[in-house]
């Protein structure tokens, strides 16, 4: 990332930081030619395995920089141990999400105007937030660090269309340097992170990607074996803490039940589940020695436990980028630590399903690019109102409309709130709050108050409206909000946020739009099965597997690894048949044939149709009540283009 002058070097050594600040005598490879580039000014890539010691790259560079550094992560668990680990160590460090209670939000945002506050944790929604931009524009942001950075990439394995803003965000905010760090960034995908914060390629460090202290296995099993030689490899192995990893919540659900009806202390953990009891769940994995979690992939990202002895993929990962991550959780403290994958094709079907059912439908691609061209120059909307009446999943709307921008239909400019609730917060009461400010600042206020709907506690307000009532720019009513409540007079808090577009050209064809913005998903759609082919490759690989899985992410080895499955067999694995599915059953299209009459809007086309056969949820089904259905997931075992196909026909 470019900035218009220089940055001064800081001249601190450090291995002297190290010791100073955490007592440590070493650094991890990798960890003290990051923090160097970044004392000298430059912007960095990270590209250390998991468990690598990423973050340690910026929280002690951190600590000599004169402002704030903000680190993006998607990960509440990390946020948590990380603020925790550096308050150990007096470090000032905090997170802004919708947890905190209004006095701890005004705390942590009055240490970062203060620049008390070194380490700032937010998630990469937060920039959609038009306060948090306003307070960071009044922040000396001296380091932008973005966790989970391969997210950036358009062809990485898990872009977000959060991610892809924030290196112009970063700019836009006067950031003084970047750092990108991921644990999985092929080399494609490490150029577009170094191209999108302007990161010079002698300021990227890649460690490699090779583990010697992990066993790594992979066993072919057909789907009715699978269930005994999970729990043959569990009663047979030395006990230690382990993961055990499954595709769908109920498969969690299911299998550990199993386990626990052998004798294991096994517990399911899925996105599903109310967050006290996945609160429960993390935390008796961190304090038992011998916990087995059957787990979704919503389990291990940002737990900080380096004992996990054993990993096991129940499912087969959806890519190799997701199972390396996945299996660098265990033997984080470098002792042997075994990884297996049970490789069953019969897998295949519902992982293709989750790839295919993000894809839109035409007609809806083309209604909703219709709506935004008929909008003016410029204009502002709801995501989650554009989510629910397209029947597009708020992701996927995302992800359309970042494609829109890269296709220079429009840009992006700031979010903002079309509402505001307040109240005072006694003893203050509206007349008093208006009487602390002098001239025509307690003017406003009393305006404010007066143009404001009232309700039995809140006032209510849209700053739009009543900033034109007043010939006013809206920044000043805002602004007067946000004041009030740093000085203590009023609780606020904000509502229905409207992102901003700007048209780009004044003519453009609707047709062309949406054949374009279907072509990409296509390729999204091949991307994902080329992944997923990937793993059932690596499985199949004539030769070493380990060598297979880290050339993958551009790392060469002379050698073969000596520890996995090949290597200590060698003998080329072959992948058992698929079961054969029973025929379609026609009663289940004709029953699914009469809940589309009922349920035209969530039903009505052949795709939304075979999504909700497979499994698939969308804002319509949502909004219909009909995931709970007998027939929701009825095919979910089958090929999504053949229950598509049954559909159509």
């Amino acid at each position: 990332m470019q900035t218009p002058d220089p940055i001064a070097p800081i001249p601190v050594e450090p291995a002297d930081l190290l010791r100073e600040h955490f007592g440590w005598s070493e650094f991890k490879g990798g960890q003290e030619a990051v923090i160097r580039s970044l004392l000298a000014g430059r912007s960095a890539l990270a590209v250390f395995p998991t468990g690598g010691g990423k973050s340690l790259c910026y929280q002690l560079s951190a600590l000599v920089f004169p402002g704030v550094t903000v680190v993006v992560s998607p990960l509440i668990a990390l946020m948590k141990d990380q603020i925790d680990f550096l308050h150990r160590h007096n470090i000032a460090a905090a997170r802004l999400d919708s947890s905190l209670s209004l006095d701890e939000t005004k705390a942590v945002e009055a240490g970062m105007v203060a620049g008390t506050l070194k380490l700032l944790y937010v998630s990469p929604e937060r920039f959609n937030n038009e306060r948090f931009l306003s307070l960071l524009s009044r922040t000396h942001l001296s380091l932008f660090a973005v966790d989970e950075a391969h997210c950036i990439s358009e062809w990485g394995h898990n872009f977000r269309p959060d991610y892809l803003k924030l290196a112009e965000t970063a700019r836009t905010l006067g950031a003084e340097r970047a750092l990108a760090l991921t644990a999985t960034a092929t080399p494609a995908v490490a150029e577009d992170i170094r191209k999108a914060f302007d990161i010079a390629p002698a300021d990227t460090v890649i460690t490699g990607f090779y583990r010697s202290n992990l066993r790594f296995a992979t066993t072919p099993v057909s789907a009715d074996k699978r269930d005994a030689l999970l729990l043959s490899r569990l009663q047979k192995r030395k006990p230690g803490a382990t993961i055990v990893y499954v595709t769908l919540q109920k498969t969690a659900e299911r299998i550990a039940a199993y386990l626990a009806a052998s004798g294991f202390n096994a517990v399911a953990y899925h996105a599903g589940m109310e967050n006290e009891a996945r609160a429960s769940v993390q935390d008796a994995f961190m304090a038992s020695p011998d916990t087995v979690v059957v787990a979704t992939i919503a389990f291990g990202m940002g737990i900080d436990k380096a004992d996990v002895r054993y990993v096991y993929h129940y499912n087969l990962p959806h890519s190799l980028e997701a199972y390396s991550q996945e299996i660098g959780r265990a033997g984080r403290d470098g002792e042997p630590s075994t990884v297996e994958l049970l490789a069953c094709p019969d897998d295949v079907p519902t992982l293709q399903n989750f790839a295919y059912g993000d894809t839109p439908t035409y007609a809806a691609i083309f209604a909703l690019v219709s709506e935004l061209l008929s909008l003016g120059e410029r204009f502002d909307v709801a995501l989650y109102d554009l989510s629910s009446r397209f029947d597009i999943r708020l992701l996927v709307m995302k992800t359309v409309l970042t494609y829109l921008e890269l296709m220079g239909v429009v840009k992006q400019g700031t979010p903002f709130y079309a509402g505001y609730e307040f109240r005072p917060l006694p003893p203050h009461t509206p007349a008093t709050i208006a009487g602390a400010f002098p001239g025509a600042a307690g003017e406003l206020v009393t305006n404010l108050f007066a143009m404001a709907k009232r309700g039995k506690i809140w006032f209510s307000l849209n700053p739009e409206t009543v900033a034109e009532s007043l010939g006013v720019e809206r920044k000043r009513v805002t602004r007067a909000l946000e004041v009030m409540e740093e000085r203590g007079f009023i609780e606020l808090r904000a509502s229905d946020t409207r992102q901003v577009f700007t048209r780009l050209r004044p003519e453009e064809d609707a047709t062309a739009i949406t054949e374009d913005l279907m072509a990409r998903f296509v390729t999204r759609e091949e991307n994902e099965i080329t992944r997923l082919r990937r793993v059932l490759q690596l499985v199949t690989h004539d030769g070493c597997q380990v060598n297979e899985l880290v050339g993958y992410f551009g790392e060469t080895r002379d050698a073969p690894c000596g520890h996995c499955t090949f290597c200590l067999t060698g003998k080329r694995q072959v992948l058992p048949s698929a079961t054969e599915p029973p025929p379609l059953d026609d009663a289940v299209l004709e029953q699914a044939t009469q809940l589309q009459e009922q349920f035209p809007d969530a039903l009505g086309s052949d795709r939304q149709l075979a999504r909700f056969l497979c499994g698939l949820s969308s804002p319509a089904l949502t909004k219909a009540r009909i995931t709970k259905h007998a027939l929701f997931g009825a095919l979910e075992s089958r090929p999504f283009g053949e229950v598509l196909d049954a559909v159509s026909g």
